[in-house]
């Protein structure tokens, strides 16, 4: 499992390619070579950015669904939309297809932030926006997210 840290901002050129930036790509140099999947983020208008071999794996739980069942199907439908396989160029730059570059809104000024094992692409005024709005009730969200029971046994108790 890929385990990325880090938020770099970075631009796009007009033909939406970005140049990843280097202590990512440093991250990533195990997995360079197999290539990423692209694709719309299901909750945030941005872009996510999946190494395959994480992509894989989540294929796998996606293929355990039965189509036979309409919101699995329709499920399938919506989070595969505009699925894209993606490489680095030779000088090391990723190019968002032109479908996706509309859907996350990016404009020159590009935001790529890890989410443990795969990088978000943000438009940079979206992704401040997302931050802002998110900030408010982080501490609520924290502790409802990771403040239930401690995973390790309290002996004092």
């Amino acid at each position: 499992m890929v385990n990325l840290i880090g938020t770099y901002e970075c631009k796009a050129d007009k033909k939406g390619r970005l140049m990843l930036p280097s202590p990512l790509k440093k991250q990533l140099s195990s997995v360079l070579e197999e290539g990423f999947v692209i694709k719309r983020a299901v909750f945030q208008p941005c872009l996510e950015i999946y190494p395959m071999s994480e992509w894989n794996v989540l294929m796998q739980k996606v293929n355990k669904l039965n189509r036979f069942v309409k919101k699995n199907n329709d499920f399938i439908r919506r989070f595969t939309a505009g699925v894209k396989k993606v490489d680095l160029d030779a000088s090391g730059r990723l190019l968002i297809p032109k479908d996706l570059h509309s859907f996350a809104g990016i404009t020159n000024e590009v935001v790529l932030s890890s989410a443990v094992n795969i990088i978000e692409i943000w438009d940079k005024a979206s992704y401040e926006k997302a931050i802002d709005d998110a900030t408010g009730d982080f501490a609520q969200l924290a502790e409802e997210v990771m403040g239930g029971e401690n995973d390790i046994p309290d002996e004092l108790s």
